[in-house]
């Protein structure tokens, strides 16, 4: 079952952006990472059994504040 999630990340700066979809691409069965927004501040994560709150727990340590927007069913 392949799930969407969309979490808000604080990120100040390019650095950051490019550390939270790098922490968000190690996460197990994560098959797409990406930025969304006009100001590119929610990672979208699409993948198989992607742990959201671990996920939301690994960007809070690793970049900064983030908070988890929507989680769906991909079909």
């Amino acid at each position: 079952m392949k799930q969407k999630v969309v979490l808000k990340v604080v990120m100040k700066c390019q650095k950051c952006r490019k550390e939270s979809l790098k922490v968000a691409a190690k996460q197990d069965g994560v098959s797409f990472v990406g930025l969304e927004g006009q100001e590119k501040d929610k990672v979208v994560v699409i993948g198989d059994g992607v742990d959201a709150v671990k996920l939301t727990r690994e960007l809070r340590k690793k970049v900064g504040y983030a908070e988890i927007i929507s989680l769906a069913e991909q079909k």
